[in-house]
Parts: structure tokens; C-alpha cells; sequence
């Protein structure tokens, strides 16, 4: 998954770097394909990450639940 990631990133790099390189000659096309690379980013790129980062269960330590809350009243009393 991370090898898939890190493909998609430079595939994202290097697309940016044509939109950039199109919209500094000025081509008439550059503006959609930096759309695309901002829709790749958005809808295929950031997904897969959110999915891989979060697959485990890591972010159960960023919830928030009633046990956390009472610990933090617990220790704000003290």
C-alpha cells in the first residue's frame, strides 16, 4: 500500500508540474489539466491515504468518549 502511495504521489508531482509548466506557456488546456490533477488529489489520492493512515484503528486515540472526558475532569479537579 505504501509502494501504491508513493506511485500516485509522484504521478500527482509530475502532473502538477505539467499544469504548471502548460499555464506558464500559456496553453490553452492548462487549466483543465490542473483541474484533473486537483480532482485526482482530491478524489483518488486522499482517499487511498485516509484509508492506509487509518486502517488499524490508530485514530481510536484521537476520539473522543466519555471515558477520556471523565479522566480529564478527574484531573482538572485535582
Amino acid at each position: 500500500m505504501k509502494t501504491l502511495l508513493t506511485i500516485l504521489f509522484i504521478i500527482f508531482i509530475l502532473w502538477m508540474c505539467t499544469g504548471i509548466y502548460l499555464l506558464k506557456t500559456e496553453h490553452p488546456k492548462a487549466e483543465i489539466v490542473m483541474g484533473l490533477g486537483i480532482f485526482y488529489l482530491s478524489f483518488l489520492l486522499m482517499p487511498i491515504f485516509i484509508y492506509h493512515r487509518y486502517r488499524d484503528g490508530k485514530y481510536k486515540k484521537y476520539q473522543l468518549d466519555d471515558e477520556k472526558i471523565k479522566g480529564w475532569m478527574k484531573n482538572k479537579d485535582s
